[in-house]
């Protein structure tokens, strides 16, 4: 299995699909899942002639379960050591969720002056800031935060049947179609990474104020988001975010939720190739 060693000892996973020559495509996968979660974009992508490379988060995944680092300057420094040993450049950067926010800080913080990045996506995700504070009163109180670090301690493993069969995928909404195969991917992938990684996972997608990475980015940046999204609400991420980047662009898909890359691939994969071919 393929796995890269970071400067501080600690082995990464990654996928790197398709043609060695092609344009770069590099996925960045939400809390608490790994790669897998990329399955349907790699999929497409790589049938359209792209190579495509997807890691698991130090903690996540096949990724190791070290105790330490589990912040978004890790996590985008270990996403750089994926995309310096692959040798990426001229890369799409597609983040989702959390990933969202590691694409946000490995664009300003490791990617456009090597040239490394050539466009941006943030898909559901994070950024700018997702607490509750004085000068984000916008934003979800600690009480969310702290209340999804004491379910993830308490049972880990009912808790990550528990949100995917809610309000991940919008199957807790009326009408609402539930797939029991996508819960129990979302379950799987979950349960293969450590706890102590998820739970201090909460603080860094919580917590983490990206309000200068997102203005640091020059680099074409799509954002999307579902307005029925109950993870991360997109009046305090995506309708903030947009006006924050240089050269950003917005695209809300109604009624969609958390999940869209997998519920609603059918609508965002053409879309993504849209922008990358744009």
């Amino acid at each position: 299995m393929p796995f890269v060693t970071t400067t501080d000892g600690v082995e990464i996973f990654y996928k790197d699909w398709g043609p060695k020559d092609a344009q770069p495509i590099m996925f960045h996968h939400g809390w608490p899942l790994s790669a897998d979660d990329w399955d349907a974009q790699m999929l497409f992508f790589v049938q359209k002639g792209f190579r495509v490379v997807a890691h698991d988060r130090r903690g996540h995944g096949r990724s190791s379960q070290v105790s330490d680092g589990h912040d978004m300057d890790h996590y985008a420094a270990d996403a750089f050591a994926v995309a310096e040993h692959l040798d990426l450049r001229n890369a799409v950067h597609i983040g989702h969720s959390t990933g969202g926010g590691e694409v946000a800080r490995y664009v300003a913080k490791h990617g456009e002056p090597a040239g490394r990045v050539a466009k941006a996506v943030l898909v559901s995700a994070v950024p700018p800031l997702m607490l509750k504070t004085e000068a984000n009163p916008e934003g979800l109180p600690i009480d969310v935060f702290d209340g999804l670090r004491a379910a993830t301690a308490a049972n880990r493993a009912q808790f990550f049947v528990d949100l995917p069969a809610g309000p991940f995928y919008g199957f807790n909404r009326p009408d609402a179609k539930t797939l029991p195969g996508v819960v129990n991917n979302w379950w799987r992938q979950g349960m293969m990474g450590s706890a102590k990684a998820h739970y201090e996972g909460i603080k860094a997608f919580s917590e983490t104020d990206q309000t200068g990475d997102l203005k640091a980015i020059t680099v074409p940046t799509l954002v999307m988001h579902g307005d029925d999204d109950q993870i991360v609400p997109i009046a305090d991420a995506a309708l903030k975010s947009v006006k924050l980047l240089k050269n950003g662009t917005l695209k809300v898909y109604p009624g969609y939720p958390h999940g869209m890359l997998t519920t609603h691939a059918e609508v965002i994969n053409p879309d993504l190739l849209a922008f990358i071919r744009g």
